[in-house]
């Protein structure tokens, strides 16, 4: 680990050919997916949090839209058909290295089933969701910030929460 010339920050430098290896943070994509007045939510098959509920996300590949893997991540997740109506929230967590990209979208049809990464999924109201077995603070935050403007599309996209520093710094 070097600071290359006219940078300000260690970086990984062949020394060979001088190729600076910058290492970024990773992008999160997903949606808070409804299907009239339900949630779409999916048990984790996998760590981390494994056995806990999370909304349909996860990174975004190489070549794709932040839309397109968001709905790419709904059907891997949970066999889901989803339309992306808009952008819900950007969060920064810089503690995991993490920027994530979450929207509203609508499922075009209930029938969903687990994908490899989920061990079931479900269709939930709002009272039915699970908080205390809920994966990620973006997560709750994400649904939080959707069941805020309901039903409404005047809104600019939601940042962090106020009170999530200590969540991700």
């Amino acid at each position: 680990m070097e600071i290359p010339e006219g940078d300000d920050r260690e970086r990984r430098v062949c020394q060979q050919c001088d190729f600076i290896d910058y290492i970024n943070p990773r992008i999160v994509v997903g949606s808070v997916v409804t299907f009239k007045d339900k949630i779409l939510i999916c048990k984790r098959a996998i760590e981390p949090r494994l056995g806990f509920w999370t909304l349909p996300a996860g990174f975004m590949e190489n070549g794709e839209t932040v839309e397109e893997g968001a709905m790419r991540e709904a059907q891997e997740e949970a066999c889901a058909d989803i339309e992306i109506e808009r952008v819900l929230a950007v969060y920064s967590i810089p503690r995991i290295s993490q920027v994530q990209v979450m929207f509203k979208a609508r499922l075009l049809n209930p029938d969903v089933a687990p994908g490899p990464e989920s061990q079931e999924v479900k269709l939930v109201t709002w009272d039915e969701i699970p908080w205390k077995d809920m994966a990620f603070p973006s997560a709750v935050w994400a649904l939080k910030n959707w069941k805020s403007v309901e039903g409404r599309e005047d809104y600019p996209p939601f940042g962090n929460p106020a009170d999530s520093d200590h969540m991700t710094r």
